[in-house]
């Protein structure tokens, strides 16, 4: 009888762990709550990690209100750095100001990167030392792959991340902060007249989703995590390098449907985040998609849904996290982007049942 289960064991994992579909960069899926992960592949190989970072910023700055050393209404203050960062921005002038609670919708719905660096100058004084909490926080984590050199995921050659530290990262956030899960769900905030959508559409696409970023430069593609709940199960998928907006949208998507039909049998045989064999060499460094993606040197993806494979080192060519800016180019060619997607369906967000909200607040 053990001999049978176990076969049986060998035989479910076998099956639940075969690959969803063809896939451009690394994947993974995981109940959070518990670290259980139901497929994973490339989960160790080193990828730019763009405006997930933002998962990050947003963390420490969540430990920052824990601890008390600043609160939601502390004002952050428009520096010069700030406003020298590449879109997406909120655009605010050398003065302005927002609240931390304010600059925290912006920066999760937004990608905003100038305010990524107000939060880091108004939490820690300057974004150095942001950045070093940032990678002190990893280190915490055990996201022993992963280093930050800014705070916004701008290209730069020493920001590197895995989706196997991106996953330990969510479900951090998702432990240890469940309060602002609130903020992850938000598909729309207003900051004085200025109406910004969230560029993650699978909250409005995918049902039961209910978090997290997404994120996109040229050397790393289009990258995802999005949390869902079905039925009072969570699941967690993390997407990288997919070569569109669409793709990466339907990459999630099987992933997080495949994990909640399977999700008994995996929750019994799957393995944990940190159980899950290395399935990388970790002395390969991240991938270079610029030309797969953006076409060698323009901001525009290609459409092709071929696997994307790595490239030799080169820098990076875009300084820019154009989430919004690749949404418009691409949106003849990909049909419904999230960006669209969230846009044409806002006129129901009101019958919605989930905790899904519009905010308003006031730039000063």
């Amino acid at each position: 009888m053990m001999l049978r289960r176990a076969g049986l064991g060998l035989l479910v994992g076998a099956i639940l762990m075969a690959p969803v579909g063809a896939s451009a960069g690394p994947a993974l899926v995981f109940e959070p709550y518990n670290g259980t992960v139901f497929y994973a592949e490339d989960p160790d190989a080193q990828w730019f990690p763009a405006s997930l970072t933002k998962l990050m910023t947003a963390y420490v700055a969540f430990r920052a209100l824990k601890d008390g050393s600043v609160k939601p209404d502390t004002k952050l203050i428009c520096s010069k750095e700030a406003t020298e960062q590449a879109p997406s921005k909120l655009w605010l002038k050398v003065g302005e100001s927002i609240t931390l609670d304010v600059a925290l919708k912006v920066l999760i719905v937004e990608s905003a990167n100038d305010v990524a660096v107000m939060i880091a100058e108004g939490v820690a004084g300057s974004q150095d030392a942001f950045v070093q909490s940032m990678n002190e926080a990893a280190q915490h984590l055990g996201m022993t792959h992963t280093h930050y050199a800014n705070v916004n995921g701008l290209p730069n050659e020493e920001q590197v991340t895995t989706a196997r530290d991106l996953a330990k990262l969510t479900r951090a956030i998702i432990v240890e902060f469940p309060e602002y899960a609130g903020l992850f769900q938000t598909i729309q905030v207003q900051v004085g007249n200025k109406v910004m959508r969230s560029h993650n559409g699978m909250l409005v696409s995918y049902p039961g989703a209910d978090g997290m970023k997404t994120g996109f430069i040229c050397e790393s593609g289009f990258n995802i995590v999005v949390s869902a709940t079905r039925d009072g199960r969570k699941l967690v998928a993390v997407v990288l390098g997919e070569p569109s907006i669409a793709s990466r949208r339907e990459r999630a998507t099987d992933l997080l449907d495949n994990g909640f039909r399977r999700y008994f049998w995996k929750s019994l045989f799957g393995t944990s985040l940190d159980g899950l064999a290395i399935q990388a060499s970790l002395t390969d460094g991240p991938a270079h998609l610029k030309d797969s993606v953006c076409g060698g040197g323009g901001t525009k993806p290609v459409t092709s849904r071929k696997r994307i494979t790595k490239k030799g080192k080169s820098r990076a060519a875009l300084n820019l996290d154009a989430d919004s800016t690749v949404a418009a180019a691409t949106a003849t060619v990909n049909g419904a982007t999230d960006a669209a997607a969230a846009v044409t369906t806002g006129a129901v967000r009101a019958t919605k049942t989930t905790s899904r909200k519009t905010v308003t607040s006031a730039a000063n």
